[in-house]
């Protein structure tokens, strides 16, 4: 029994971690540039995809299947998605706030539907299944598969969060902030805006692609279905709880958020008849909902907010991460 929990623990946090690699994309582009991206799906989708098309076995029925290795795979996802970003924000980066959360939104619907009706690309609705899994040599023993994978997702949460927090202890992350905070004032210093919120817009993609082609692999078999907008709001809801322009509060999100949604989901299995579980399984985004406004109405800024560059207290006594017109919970 202790083993088969050693092993639900171990699959429970390689999931959460693959959501840590998208909040982490997403702080790049929300809580460093203060990019409103509502796209999430679409480019964790293209990445699914690609790595999946690359690493498949060949099929008659659909285009790819060129047997590459996992890695290749995993590379071409994060580049294909980064290039999907780099062209969308090409035409949108220039809108703000809601107009650029709003064409983004519309490039996840495009996405979604591409993927659901291109069947000799996409498999269509019937998704693509067989897509190697990383140590599926250990797959006779589920402990050691699983923890196995936990090790590799680790290992990448822990690459990327390195490489982020250089980037934003750097210029350039200070620029992204500057932008954030003042696009105008960081335009009279010589900065250019937009090149740095394309870049930052870019480079963000590309990190939800990788951690699409993480979780696809990972899963095994990938559907349009798994790339609906619920996904962005999850995303969305695990930076917000965790704490936004902080990369350790995005890990943290992401652990928790998808805690709380798998509680969920096992509540319902166990409390609801099976008849009433397919219309009971909305109280899962209910659950997280409820928990993102308790977090909002007792920590605004997340559990791990953005601390000040200031000091504990920062140059006015107001404490970290706070401006002049917050109020307090």
């Amino acid at each position: 029994m202790s083993l088969d929990l050693l092993a639900y623990a171990a699959f429970f946090l390689t999931m959460a971690l693959t959501y840590a690699v998208m909040c982490l994309g997403l702080n790049l582009q929300w809580g460093q540039t203060g990019l409103f991206n509502v796209g999430i799906a679409a480019f964790v989708a293209i990445g699914a995809y690609v790595s999946a098309l690359l690493t498949t076995p060949p099929t008659p029925d659909r285009f790819g299947g060129f047997d590459m290795p996992i890695l290749v795979g995993w590379l071409g996802g994060a580049a294909a998605a980064g290039l999907a970003a780099w062209l969308v924000g090409a035409l949108t980066i220039r809108l703000r706030s809601d107009y650029l959360a709003i064409a983004t939104f519309g490039v996840a619907v495009c996405v979604q539907l591409c993927v659901l009706n291109l069947q000799g690309l996409t498999g269509g609705a019937f998704g693509i299944g067989f897509i190697p899994r990383p140590f599926s040599h250990l797959a006779g023993n589920v402990l050691a598969f699983g923890l196995a994978n936990l090790a590799l997702m680790a290992g990448l949460v822990a690459v990327l969060y390195l490489a982020l927090e250089h980037l934003a202890k750097s210029p350039w992350g200070r620029v992204l902030r500057a932008i954030r905070e003042d696009e105008t004032a960081a335009q009279a210093l010589g900065k250019r805006p937009i090149r740095f919120r394309l870049q930052a817009f870019t480079i963000g993609g590309a990190i939800m692609g990788l951690a699409g082609a993480a979780q696809g692999h990972f899963i095994g078999f990938i559907a349009p279905d798994n790339y609906l907008p619920v996904l962005t709001f999850q995303v969305w809801a695990m930076l917000i709880v965790g704490g936004s322009g902080n990369n350790r509060g995005a890990i943290l999100g992401a652990i928790l958020v998808w805690g709380l949604w798998a509680l969920s989901a096992a509540a319902v299995s166990a409390f609801v008849p099976p008849e009433q579980q397919a219309r009971a399984a909305a109280l899962q985004i209910v659950a997280i909902g409820v928990g993102l406004c308790a977090i909002l109405l007792l920590r605004p800024r997340g559990i791990l907010g953005e601390r000040s560059a200031l000091g504990p207290r920062g140059k006015h006594g107001r404490r970290p991460g706070r401006r002049p017109d917050d109020r307090a919970p």
